[in-house]
């Protein structure tokens, strides 16, 4: 299971409904089940079959007020932001309220037993860093449990789409995970030329996925260099970021921003690359691989390094399974899939991708599928630099007719990046519902953690480094 989301289409025919969307052998299906709009729409919990909807359908509760036939109905994003009863992505909510309320008591599942004692951490943290609440229960410094609360960075991202035009949305979509611009920004635009049938220039799909593998390098580089610092090695820290400057700053010259939020646009890219700019791409890839290549032989004989790396925060195969791992921390987990390799499309379906795996799940294997991904990453760079087509790099988009639905998903850094987007009357967005893996992988964190020691808990986390913002949008 990708997502799952709600509707409130009262408007146009009485009904409620949720969606789910599913990757199968075939492709992408969207499943639609509708509900009477009654006071209070119920609809069959999915948690037995994937246990990731759990949360998504917390989510849509507190959103929509459409409950599963699940006990656990704790509210998950709201935060006293809005009363119980009001629910802010249905038609006949009013945007411009306000509301003041103190905060509500959270029901933590509590842990019995002698000498154990609970730990809260967050939601504000000893640095720069986004709001997560995580509980932890112990013995001495054991972990016997550990349970998030999330939910801190809800900015009403779907509300918001709803006030744009759909030429506009790719640029709201670029901003819901700042780190997963491109591959946020490239779903959005697929979803809306899948549905005005608009075919990108080859030169232009080719440059999209340049943009989506530097964004792929970027967040490795600087992965492995807090990893190494978390691990006590600042030696990495200092190595891995001036890797990730050098490219940010190759980033500017060729593409005109060191982060890439507004290179992706609706028919193709922004810009194109001037004459100088393969080159100085192709030298930084070879200066890259060079450094890349010494410091994993650093990493990979350094004893203190190695010590807390291995057979630290281990997620099982099986586990991985069964909560429905996706993308990096699938694959450290023995479950390979790549959305790149599985279900290529243009320009990946001329790469011939290899999917990293690792097997031993611990923060070792997924340091380990970085480095392997960043070099793939740059054999992909090199060979669409090689093959560059020539020609426009941007094709005209018409506004669609109203209520289509797209589907538009891309393999981030992190995982596959969805949006669904359904459109309105008059070049209008009816609405849009993005989705982070973090959804599925943020739960995985609390059975990694499982007899591990507390000051671990950092270098656990950072090896998975989910995001607050994606899954709170």
């Amino acid at each position: 299971m990708l997502t799952l989301w709600g509707a409130d289409d009262r408007d146009r025919d009485g009904r409620y409904r949720v969606f789910a969307a599913y990757l199968q052998a075939e492709g992408i299906a969207v499943v639609e089940h509708a509900m009477e709009g009654g006071a209070k729409p119920t609809f069959p919990s999915m948690r037995e079959f994937f246990p990731s909807s759990l949360r998504m359908e917390r989510a849509i509760f507190d959103l929509l007020g459409i409950k599963s036939m699940e006990p656990d109905h704790r509210g998950w994003l709201r935060h006293s932001g809005w009363p119980e009863n009001v629910f802010p992505l249905r038609r006949d909510f009013g945007g411009d309220t306000q509301f003041a309320g103190a905060p509500e008591p959270y029901p933590f599942v509590q842990v019995e037993g002698d000498g154990v004692h609970e730990i809260p951490v967050g939601p504000v943290h000893a640095g720069t860093i986004e709001p997560g609440h995580f509980r932890f229960s112990v013995v001495g410094e054991k972990v016997l449990r550990l349970e998030e609360r999330l939910g801190y960075k809800h900015k009403g991202i779907k509300k918001l789409f709803e006030t744009k035009a759909q030429k506009e949305g790719h640029q709201l979509a670029a901003r819901i995970s700042g780190d997963s611009a491109v591959a946020y920004a490239w779903a959005y635009c697929t979803a809306l030329e899948a549905i005005t049938q608009t075919t990108c220039p080859a030169r232009a799909v080719q440059l999209r996925a340049l943009a989506l593998e530097h964004e792929r390098i970027a967040n490795h580089l600087g992965d492995l260099g807090a990893l190494g610092n978390d691990a006590g090695f600042a030696f990495g820290l200092t190595q891995f970021s001036r890797m990730k400057e050098d490219l940010l700053r190759t980033n500017q010259a060729c593409f005109g921003a060191r982060y890439l939020m507004d290179f992706v646009v609706l028919g193709g890219v922004a810009l194109d690359l001037d004459g100088g700019a393969p080159r100085l791409l192709l030298d930084n890839y070879r200066t890259l691989e060079t450094g890349l290549a010494s410091m994993r032989n650093i990493y990979d004989n350094h004893a203190g390094v190695q010590d807390r790396f291995r057979e630290t925060g281990i997620l099982a195969h099986d586990t991985a399974w069964k909560l429905d791992a996706a993308g990096l921390a699938a694959r450290a987990s023995g479950i390979p899939h790549d959305l790149r390799a599985d279900f290529p499309w243009p320009p990946y379906d001329k790469m011939n991708v290899k999917a990293s795996k690792q097997t031993s799940g611990d923060v070792a294997a997924r340091v380990a599928v970085r480095f392997d991904e960043v070099l793939e990453s740059l054999r992909i760079c090199r060979a669409l630099l090689r093959n560059l087509s020539g020609g426009d790099i941007r094709s005209a988009v018409p506004d669609a007719e109203p209520d289509l639905l797209g589907v538009g998903v891309i393999e981030g850094w992190r995982g596959p990046v969805l949006i669904a987007l359904e459109t309105g009357p008059n070049g209008s967005i009816r609405r849009c519902h993005p989705h982070d893996p973090s959804w599925q992988n943020w739960p995985l964190l609390e059975y990694a953690i499982l007899g591990n020691l507390v000051p671990d808990f950092p270098l656990i986390n950072k090896s998975f480094n989910l995001s607050y913002s994606g899954h709170d949008g």
